[in-house]
């Protein structure tokens, strides 16, 4: 229906809202009615009041004025009360929409716009937007009627005087059109240096440890202060452009006051106007020329809530490269095997793909392994089971269904998934390890930490279960962050297990001893761990071996010494041959 991604934006999250908005138009178009009433009957009381020395019609017609300054009053407190309210509801909607779209996407998605940049538009350019519409609930309804109605009740007053009215309209509206065509690009350089100083930042937060291990500390400050300045100089170029219109604005305004009082009074010494006339007509030229004024403002914030409207609606329009089937299967049954077709997978602008012609079977009950150098594609085929990423070429089946066909709900809770790098969110070690369970009892968490080696540790904390855990696990060790990860699966007892390097962090005795209490927990499971270590995957049922994104090896531990070379310069580099076959 809109084209322009702010009309289309207002539209979508005011609609839910119009019987709001009208409430506001109402209330607004009442007020204004009742301010543009005041001046005629403050003309009314000097000419028939004041000049003739008549009380009585003072005071009636003053009490008259109080009356209708009370209801303007009402009209507008409620006005605003319910433009806040839309307002607020707006940003919330828009807010809530960029997260659920944010939760639908995939890495390649996530990848694209990054995480700062995301973050912005969820905050910073929805706050924008919003404040568009809050002033425009409090202005711009204003604005055109009072314009509109002023010039109707001046030129009643006086039509001699109704030029000077024109005449000043046109000079703002010409300033008002110079400064937004300068602003536009101003606000979307503004934007885009948030999106930075937020990157900037937040690298210096998460690699606080690196950044003081390489003794780096001045050149993050550089780089901050750098975007932080660049940020500054386009905020100082907006600030000076709003500071030139309002000295413009006031001179067109003062000058007209004393057009107005020059000419007005040679028509009154003319006979031609009353001396009321005179002020119902100044207040009158007042009137427009303040809302010709706050619609200047009202539309020196479009260009910023356009630019930000653009930035949110790109994330909402974003097509998804992992899309919701159009009538999933809501069930599985039967044997819960995993099932690799001639799979192939390209990195979207990559030249090649980076796993090729993959085809095996993963059955409940069996370990698989997968080993290979960097960059050999191991993750990147793991991320294929939880659709995190979807094939290219071929097909990833459950139970003999197509992932792309199964309901992402069905799929995600039969796979409990241990990344490689694990996050724990704030809150307790209970509210992390519930995280895939929420009815999960304190008796089956406990026994998640004992299989996950992690009882120990938990046991000597001071809140045990409830013991806080800060954002991304950053108040326990590497190894221990990496062991509550595992319990959280555990917990989860899923029907998939997916381990992406989830041993690494682990001494080799906590490592052997965690495998051996996961072959008894995981026994009717499928069981998929990829991993650096020969150690940690020698007694896998299966091991496959890949090299540039092919499978070059396919077979248990003593197969694949006396028949993969691949596998064999793998085991070299880690052990002798006389402590491989140990």
């Amino acid at each position: 229906m809109f084209k322009n991604p702010l009309n289309r934006m207002v539209f979508r999250f005011i609609k839910p809202y119009a019987l709001w908005l009208t409430v506001v138009i109402l209330l607004q178009f009442g007020a204004t009615i009742a301010g543009l009433e005041m001046p005629r009957l403050n003309a009314d009381i000097i000419n028939n009041g004041v000049l003739k020395g008549d009380t009585t019609y003072i005071l009636v017609n003053g009490g008259y004025m109080l009356a209708i300054a009370l209801a303007q009053g009402i009209c507008q407190v409620l006005a605003v009360y319910f433009g806040a309210r839309l307002a607020m509801s707006f940003g919330r909607d828009a807010r809530g929409a960029l997260f659920q779209k944010v939760l639908s996407f995939s890495s390649r998605e996530v990848n694209k716009y990054g995480a700062p940049s995301l973050i912005t538009r969820n905050t910073n350019d929805v706050q924008a937007v919003q404040m568009l519409v809050l002033m425009s609930c409090i202005i711009i309804f204003t604005a055109p009627i009072t314009m509109v109605g002023g010039v109707i009740m001046a030129i009643r007053t006086s039509w001699g005087l109704s030029w000077i009215i024109l005449a000043a309209v046109v000079a703002l509206g010409v300033i008002a059109a110079f400064v937004i065509m300068k602003m536009s690009p101003l606000f979307a350089a503004m934007q885009v240096r948030i999106d930075t100083i937020n990157r900037v930042l937040r690298e210096h937060i998460t690699g606080i440890r690196v950044v003081r291990a390489f003794v780096r500390e001045p050149h993050e400050a550089v780089r901050f202060n750098k975007a932080n300045q660049d940020l500054k100089d386009v905020g100082v170029s907006v600030g000076r452009l709003m500071m030139t219109l309002f000295p413009l604005v006031m001179f067109i305004l003062n000058m007209s006051s004393v057009a107005v009082m020059w000419f007005g009074a040679q028509q009154i010494n003319n006979a031609e106007m009353e001396i009321g006339g005179l002020t119902a007509f100044i207040t009158y030229l007042m009137q427009i020329l303040m809302s010709v004024m706050m619609a200047a403002m009202m539309i020196i914030m479009v260009p910023r809530a356009a630019v930000s409207a653009e930035r949110i609606m790109a994330v909402l329009d974003q097509r998804l490269t992992v899309e919701p089937a159009a009538n999933p299967v809501k069930e599985v049954s039967g044997k819960m095997e995993v099932c690799f077709s001639d799979v192939d997978f390209r990195y979207a602008g990559a030249a090649e793909p980076v796993i090729t012609g993959i085809t095996f079977t993963m059955e409940p009950g069996q370990t698989t392994a997968i080993i290979g150098a960097t960059g050999a594609g191991k993750t990147t085929l793991i991320n294929l089971v939880p659709r995190l990423y979807d094939p290219t070429e071929g097909s990833v089946t459950l139970a003999g269904v197509d992932i792309k066909d199964l309901d992402e709900e069905v799929l995600w809770s039969k796979i409990g998934l241990v990344p490689q790098k694990p996050f724990l969110f704030s809150g307790t070690v209970a509210s992390n390890l519930r995280y895939g369970n929420p009815k999960a009892t304190d008796e089956e968490l406990w026994h998640a930490l004992e299989v996950a080696q992690a009882a120990d540790f938990v046991s000597e904390m001071p809140g045990q279960l409830e013991e806080p855990i800060a954002q991304g696990g950053t108040n326990v060790s590497g190894g221990q962050r990496q062991r509550l990860s595992i319990a959280r699966a555990l917990v989860k007892k899923p029907a998939i297990y997916v381990f992406d390097d989830s041993f690494s962090a682990l001494d080799v005795a906590t490592d052997a001893r965690l495998r051996a209490a996961l072959a008894e927990e995981t026994e009717e499971a499928v069981v998929m761990i990829v991993a650096q270590r020969v150690s940690t995957i020698r007694n896998a049922d299966r091991i496959l071996v890949l090299d540039s994104g092919t499978i070059v090896g396919d077979g248990t531990h003593e197969e694949l010494l006396s028949s993969c070379p691949t596998y064999q310069e793998i085991v070299e580099s880690q052990m002798t041959a006389e402590e491989a076959l140990a």
